[in-house]
């Protein structure tokens, strides 16, 4: 049977299902370090999220034959690397979109509507009367809504946003994507004309090295200075100190996001005293539903793969084009 390691713990049903397909470890790096570099030389498979593997991982795990990463972002592994050495690698894209997309639409709504400045207020009994004109936020409905990456969480996010907010929704992306134009009645823009024209920018990139900072000081001067910035890709495609400073001289209202280039975030950093800025620990997929639908998504790739069935999650279709059967 082909060795599996499991560096995150899989749900109990997860297990289960693995244990009848191969022979599984569960051994967590950071707290088992002996137990997991004496059972990755034998290893054909890993599956988890978060886990770095690259040249000094694949020097120690010659069987290795599949990653499986349990999450949609793939940032934590050297694809190219990996790929060159014939190893599939695999995401969960298809568990993580609705509840992404229900984040995200928290992250607008909140940031908008100032929702988490206002709960403080509340709660340090600074509301005693009607909430003053200072207090008030923007509306999100009617509005105009830009998302930068239109894979299958910004498809969703424009659906809900034309059919149940009544926004204009425009997009740009690497390439067009015209089915989900037909789809959802987004309209594709280039990215200066989205970001001078929307009132809600929302970013869904991945990290590459042509997506960091792809979002720094000039992007933010041409934004509207009502407009609303919403980050749920990755951190390091913000370049966050020309954030910091685009929020302090007012040259947009507000910002929300999910995701840092550090993280957790350091106990100094300026959002904590930026009022304008709602902030969630990376916890975009974090509901328990989601969670157990990405690992049993992730490990029913591991399985396809190590049989030799290409997988409908496949990162690097190299590996396929390399003959690899």
């Amino acid at each position: 049977m082909s060795v599996i390691i499991a560096y995150t713990n899989p749900p109990e049903h997860v297990r289960e299902y693995l244990e009848a397909e191969a022979e599984l470890h569960v051994i967590r790096p950071n707290k088992e370090r002996e137990k997991f570099m004496e059972v990755l030389p034998n290893a054909e498979a890993l599956i988890g999220a978060g886990l770095p593997v690259n040249q000094d991982l694949l020097d120690k795990a010659p069987e290795l034959r599949v990653v499986s990463n349990a999450s949609a972002g793939v940032d934590n592994l050297d694809v190219d690397l990996l790929t060159d050495h014939g190893v599939v690698v695999t995401n969960t894209p298809a568990a993580v979109v609705d509840t992404m997309a229900d984040t995200m639409f928290g992250l607008m709504i909140g940031a908008s509507r100032r929702l988490m400045e206002m709960h403080e207020l509340v709660k340090n009994g600074e509301w005693d009367r009607n909430a003053p004109k200072e207090w008030f936020g923007l509306n999100v409905h009617h509005k105009k809504l830009g998302i930068i990456g239109m894979g299958g969480i910004g498809k969703e996010i424009a659906r809900r946003a034309k059919e149940g907010f009544r926004m204009e929704v425009s997009y740009y992306n690497r390439s067009r994507h015209e089915q989900a134009e037909k789809e959802t009645g987004a309209v594709y823009e280039q990215l200066d004309d989205l970001l001078a024209s929307s009132d809600v920018v929302m970013v869904l990139l991945p990290l590459t090295d042509e997506t960091k900072h792809m979002l720094g000081a000039e992007a933010f001067r041409k934004m509207k200075s009502t407009a609303v910035f919403l980050n749920g890709g990755r951190g390091s495609v913000v370049d966050e100190q020309a954030l910091i400073t685009a929020l302090q001289e007012k040259e947009i209202f507000a910002a929300g996001l999910d995701v840092f280039e550090e993280e957790p975030l350091p106990s100094d950093h300026p959002f904590f005293t930026m009022p304008e800025v709602t902030l969630l620990p990376h916890i975009g997929t974090g509901t328990v539903e989601t969670r157990e639908a990405m690992y049993m998504e992730a490990a029913g790739q591991c399985i396809k793969a190590l049989k030799g069935e290409k997988p409908e999650a496949l990162v690097n279709e190299k590996v396929w084009d390399k003959g690899r059967k």
